[in-house]
């Protein structure tokens, strides 16, 4: 498999993992729609400013439900499931909870789309998820998770969410640039965030570390991380790109010790080696030409 696309996975990764800690900040003194309606906002006017590169919009007749199942899927739902989860659960406890999407892509990808995953994928994506679960259990308790159930659960729909929305992108990536799609992303997300952005009361005083969160969501995040990820996908199966989502937990234990100082036991160093193992497995090649994804 090329290196090119695996590196923009694990890159995209690494961004989405500094977000939990950015959204964590900035969620304790902005409301949910708030916060994502201004990341939506900057994406938006960065679409702009480039709008000569996203070339003609191609509309192919009946893509409408494909285009707009996508956008309410992810950012609409998937975002507001996931701002609020945050409220209530740890970021650890999160990251904890995306290692279900593989195995929901790949469920969702065998009834849209017909691909196939092999055995030696699942035992990845399987092992995966038990460091990533490991990992998380053998953090500290933090004291503003007012409700892990309830945000936990939440934010498992964000992953129901996700998944619906990696194999409708895999549809429409044979059809749409990737530029195109995630442009298209950024728009629905600012329109349909402005109501909950505008209902929920604005903080008295706006500091530059608040505005500075924003802007790097929406460069760096929204722009940024969603560029490479559906450009990666339109090189791959969409179950195995989205085995890199064990990687988010992993990268935000590590940005958590550069940022915050926060040591790692040798409980978390082993669970983050069993989930890169994991995701090393899956990403073998496969023998059996059954096996390979349709």
């Amino acid at each position: 498999m090329p290196l090119l696309p695996l590196a923009s996975l694990t890159l995209a990764m690494s961004l989405w993992a500094s977000a939990f800690i950015a959204l964590k900040h900035i969620l304790a003194i902005w409301g949910p729609g708030q916060v994502i309606f201004g990341r939506m906002l900057v994406a938006s006017c960065c679409f702009l400013l480039m709008y000569k590169g996203l070339g003609k919009f191609r509309y192919q007749a009946g893509d409408w439900r494909w285009l707009l199942l996508m956008t309410l899927a992810e950012p609409c739902f998937y975002f507001l499931l996931e701002a609020n989860a945050l409220r209530f659960t740890t970021a650890g406890q999160a990251g904890m909870i995306t290692s279900t999407l593989p195995l929901l892509v790949g469920l969702v990808a065998y009834f849209m789309l017909g691909e196939r995953v092999a055995a030696r994928q699942w035992l990845g994506f399987l092992l995966a998820m038990a460091g990533v679960t490991v990992l998380s259990l053998s953090g500290t308790q933090s004291d503003n998770a007012s409700n892990p159930l309830l945000g936990n659960l939440l934010e498992f729909g964000a992953m129901l969410c996700a998944a619906v929305y990696s194999v409708v992108l895999k549809k429409m990536s044979s059809r749409y640039s990737p530029l195109t799609l995630t442009s298209l992303q950024a728009f629905t997300g600012t329109l349909f965030f402005l109501p909950l952005a505008l209902t929920e009361p604005w903080p008295q005083q706006v500091g530059a570390m608040e505005l500075g969160i924003i802007f790097y969501l929406g460069t760096c995040i929204t722009l940024g991380a969603y560029l490479l990820f559906n450009w990666a996908i339109t090189k791959m199966p969409v179950t195995i790109a989205n085995a890199y989502i064990n990687l988010i937990p992993v990268f935000t234990l590590l940005f958590a010790y550069l940022v915050l100082g926060e040591t790692l036991n040798s409980t978390q160093l082993m669970a983050s080696s069993l989930v890169l193992v994991g995701v090393v497995l899956s990403q073998l090649p496969l023998r059996r030409r059954g096996a390979v994804p349709a």
